[in-house]
C-alpha cells in the first residue's frame, strides 16, 4: 500500500528489466513505468512489458506504462579523425553533409536546420558543452564563430535555443515505435521534441485514442504556448535534460514552477523529471541538494517525480525508488505543503455539477478527516477531478475499465481499482466499504463516496454520500 499522494516513475533499461528486478523496484515503490524508446529493442520491451503485467496481476494493483518516444535527433555529421579541436574565436564553415574531412568545417546533415539558420543564431553542441554562434550568411555559405574551446566529437547533438525547427515532432523511426508500443498495450505515449500545438495533433490522430498522450515541455518554443499544448495533452512532463540546455540555468527552476502550476490550473498531470536522483546511479544516496530537488517539486504539487538513469542503468535501482519514496513521504507530511493546495480555476470556467460534487468532498475530507474518498468512475473523469482539487485523503478510483485503471495510477493521491460496475444505491454502499477495508480502514472510520446517478452512465458524477467503515447504512 502507497501511503503517499505523489507518484514514482522509473524508467526501464538494463539495471531494470528482468523480472525480479521490476518485481523489486515495484515494491519499493514505483507506480509507473518508462519504456524509453531511444535504447530499446521492441523484443526486449515486449518482455519487460509483459512481467510488468505479471506483476499487476499478482499485486492486483493497475500500474501504468508509457513509451517515452525518441522524437527528431539534431546532430552533427562525422569528422575524418572522429573528431576536430574548436579554438576560441575560431571561424568554421557550417556544411549541409554527412560528414568532412576539413578541420576548419562542421557538417550538419539537416538541410531543414541549415536552410534556416541567420546571423545571431545560437548552436549548443553535446548538451551544452559547445557553443557556437553564427557570424555571417551568404547564400549557402554559412560561418559560425565558437563561443567555447574544446572537442567536437563525431555524431553529437545539436540545440537551437529560441528558434521553432521546421520538423515534424514524430519521425520514422516515432512512428514504427509508436505502432509497436499501441500493439503491446501502453497506457501513455510521451511525445519528445514539442514545439507546437500541431505537434500534439499530429500525434493524437495517429494513436486513435488507443493511449494517452505526455507532452515532453523541452523547448522556449513549447512554452511560448504552453496553455494551447497543455489544453491538448492528457499529461505533461517538464523535461529539464533538453530544457536545461535549450534555456539559461537560472531560468529552469522558473520554468518548473510555472510549467507546474499551468497544469495543476488545467486540472493536468505533471510529471518533474531529469537528474533528480543522479548521483545514485553509482552512489548507494543522494546527494542534500538532490534531495531538495525532489522534495521542491513535491511542494510544487507535482502529481508524480521519474528516475531516469538512476533505475535504467544505475547500480541501486531499488534504492532509488526506496530513497525517493521517503523524501516524498517526509514532504507530505508538511502540512504546508503546497501538494495539497487547490489548483486555481482560469476566471472564466463553466462549473459543472461535478465539479462542485469533488470541492464539496475536499473540504468535507478536511472537515471531517476522512480516511478515504471513494469515487466511481467509468471514464476516469470524477477521480481525475477529485485528484485535481487535493483532497487530505487517498482516492479510491473504481471503474470497470482496466485501461482507465491503468491510467488513474499517474494521478496524484489516486488508487485505482478495477470492479465491476454499481447498479443500485445498496451496492454502492457496500462496495465502497469492502474497498476501504481492503486498503487498511478500520471499522467506524468516515469514507466519502462519489458516484453518478443513475448508474452506469458516464460523465454524471451528481452524488456525494458520507457513510462510516462497517456500518454501510449510516
Amino acid at each position: 500500500m502507497r501511503n503517499r499522494f505523489c507518484k514514482i516513475v522509473a524508467t526501464i533499461g538494463p539495471a531494470s528489466a528482468s523480472p525480479s528486478m521490476l518485481r523489486l523496484i515495484h515494491d519499493a515503490g514505483v507506480d509507473v513505468f518508462r519504456l524509453n524508446m531511444s535504447h530499446g529493442q521492441h523484443d526486449k520491451l515486449r518482455a519487460v512489458m509483459t512481467s510488468i503485467r505479471e506483476i499487476e496481476e499478482a499485486v492486483k494493483t493497475p500500474l501504468a506504462v508509457f513509451a517515452d518516444l525518441q522524437g527528431p535527433k539534431i546532430r552533427t555529421g562525422a569528422f575524418a579523425g572522429g573528431e576536430i579541436r574548436l579554438a576560441y574565436g575560431a571561424e568554421y564553415r557550417l556544411l549541409t553533409a554527412r560528414e568532412t574531412d576539413r578541420d576548419d568545417a562542421i557538417p550538419i546533415p539537416h538541410p531543414e536546420l541549415v536552410d534556416i539558420l541567420t546571423p545571431g543564431d545560437v548552436l549548443k553542441l553535446d548538451d551544452g558543452k559547445l557553443q557556437i554562434t553564427v557570424a555571417e550568411r551568404d547564400g549557402a555559405r554559412i560561418v559560425a564563430r565558437a563561443d567555447t574551446p574544446g572537442v567536437l566529437k563525431d555524431r553529437k547533438g545539436i540545440n537551437v535555443p529560441g528558434r521553432r525547427l521546421p520538423i515534424s515532432a514524430l519521425t520514422e523511426k516515432d512512428r514504427e515505435d509508436l505502432a509497436f508500443a499501441l500493439d503491446i498495450g501502453v497506457d501513455y505515449i510521451a511525445l519528445s521534441f514539442v514545439q507546437h500545438p500541431d505537434d500534439v495533433k499530429e500525434a493524437k490522430d495517429l494513436i486513435g485514442g488507443r493511449a494517452r498522450i505526455i507532452s515532453k515541455i523541452e523547448k522556449p518554443s513549447a512554452v511560448d504556448c504552453l496553455d494551447d499544448i497543455i489544453a491538448l495533452s492528457d499529461a505533461v512532463m517538464v523535461a529539464r535534460g533538453d530544457l536545461g540546455v535549450e534555456c539559461a540555468p537560472e531560468d529552469v527552476p522558473l520554468l518548473q514552477r510555472r510549467i507546474v502550476r499551468t497544469c495543476r490550473k488545467a486540472g493536468k498531470p505533471v510529471i518533474v523529471a531529469t537528474h533528480m536522483l543522479e548521483s545514485m546511479v553509482e552512489s548507494i544516496s543522494p546527494t542534500r541538494a538532490e534531495a531538495s530537488d525532489v522534495s521542491t517539486a513535491v511542494y510544487q504539487g507535482a502529481d508524480a517525480v521519474m528516475l531516469s538513469a538512476e533505475t535504467a542503468v544505475g547500480r541501486h535501482p531499488p534504492a532509488a525508488v526506496a530513497i525517493m519514496d521517503r523524501i516524498i513521504k517526509a514532504t507530505e507530511a508538511d502540512e504546508a505543503s503546497e501538494g495539497y493546495a487547490m489548483g486555481e480555476h482560469a476566471a472564466d470556467d463553466a462549473y459543472t455539477t461535478a465539479d462542485a460534487i469533488t470541492l464539496s468532498a475536499r473540504r468535507i475530507a478536511e472537515v471531517l478527516d476522512c480516511k478515504f474518498a471513494v469515487a466511481y468512475t467509468k471514464t476516469g473523469s470524477t477521480a481525475r477531478r477529485l485528484s485535481r482539487d487535493r483532497p487530505h485523503t487517498p482516492i479510491i478510483a473504481a471503474t470497470p475499465d482496466e485501461s482507465v485503471a491503468r491510467q488513474l495510477a499517474l494521478y496524484w493521491g489516486v488508487r485505482p481499482v478495477e470492479t465491476e460496475d454499481i447498479t443500485h444505491f445498496h451496492d454502492m454502499l457496500e462496495k465502497a466499504d469492502i474497498l476501504a477495508k481492503a486498503h487498511g480502514g478500520e471499522e467506524g472510520e468516515r469514507i466519502i463516496i462519489l458516484a453518478g446517478y443513475p448508474f452506469g452512465r458516464p460523465g454524471k458524477t451528481n452524488t456525494l454520500k458520507i457513510s462510516r467503515i462497517g456500518n454501510i447504512h449510516s
